[in-house]
C-alpha cells in the first residue's frame, strides 16, 4: 500500500547522495584548466577551445539522465 512511499524516499536519498558528491568534487574540479582544454593567444586575439570541460559535462549530463530515467521507469513499474 505504502510501496510509492518506500521508492519517492529512496529516490530522494539517491538524489541527496548524488548532490553531496558533486559538491564535494566540485572544489577540486576546475573547469577550465582540465585537460584538452586549450587556449591559444597571438597578439590581441585569444581562443579558449574547452574541449576536456565540454568533454566532462556531456559525460555527467548522460549519467545524470539515463540514472533520472532509470529511476523513473523503476518508481512506475509498480
Amino acid at each position: 500500500m505504502y510501496e510509492w512511499v518506500g521508492k519517492s524516499l529512496v529516490l530522494m536519498g539517491v538524489f541527496l547522495v548524488v548532490v553531496g558528491v558533486v559538491l564535494l568534487l566540485l572544489p577540486k574540479v576546475h573547469p577550465g584548466n582540465l585537460p584538452l582544454d586549450f587556449h591559444f593567444k597571438w597578439g590581441n586575439t585569444e581562443v579558449f577551445l574547452p574541449l576536456g570541460t565540454s568533454i566532462l559535462v556531456s559525460v555527467l549530463l548522460t549519467l545524470a539522465l539515463n540514472l533520472v530515467v532509470w529511476l523513473v521507469s523503476w518508481l512506475t513499474k509498480g
